[in-house]
């Protein structure tokens, strides 16, 4: 019979091996995606985490049109933050497609100045990926501009129904699935929880 401790240093040997072979050093585009809660809040732990650290971080919020969220209230004192609401609030509420593209176009036109430029390490594209499914941004150029960044420069992009082209040009995808929501059973949204 194995014991604990055989198994612990089995898989201390796998796991040192797996960091061995990791050598290349850059920049990784992440995507957080999915119908569950919690991809935006993860990508803001990350923005906590880059910051920890010293390092300067770009948030660019698509879709999303309210400024009275905790995550904005906290980051927008940090130094080190540049936060950019883009959004005119989600599409059901606008009902003006035209008003939503403009709105998505302008928001990327402040992301690719973040991209371009390398002293900013961390860029978050939050909700972005709704641009993608209402054609507000040609996928393509988003992809090639990613792919166009700074070596050392980490994206996240967040949404749900990330299309197949930005997971297959990202290095890390999370698919966060949904198996209850508070708001299904007629509990609101809640400040610091929700918003």
């Amino acid at each position: 019979m194995i014991t604990h401790e055989q198994r612990m240093q089995k898989k201390k040997a796998v796991i040192d091996d797996k960091i061995a072979a990791a050598q290349e050093q850059r920049g990784v585009l992440l995507v957080n995606t999915g119908n569950g809660k919690g991809k935006s809040s993860a990508a803001f732990g990350v923005v906590a985490r880059a910051l920890g650290h010293g390092l300067k971080v770009g948030v660019v919020q698509f879709v999303k049109g309210r400024s009275d969220t905790g995550e904005e209230a906290f980051f927008r004192r940090q130094p080190g933050v540049t936060w950019h609401v883009g959004g005119e609030g989600y599409t059901w509420e606008t009902q003006d497609k035209e008003r939503d593209a403009r709105a998505a176009q302008a928001a990327w036109e402040v992301a690719c100045g973040h991209l371009a430029d390398p002293e900013i390490c961390l860029v978050v594209l939050d909700e972005m990926t709704y641009a993608f499914k209402y054609g507000w941004l040609d996928l393509d150029t988003v992809i090639a501009r990613l792919l166009a960044r700074p070596s050392m420069q980490h994206v996240i992009i967040t949404g749900r129904a990330a299309p197949q082209a930005l997971r297959d040009a990202a290095d890390t995808v999370s698919d966060i699935a949904m198996e209850k929501h508070a708001f299904q059973s007629g509990i609101q949204a809640m400040p610091g929880l929700e918003f």
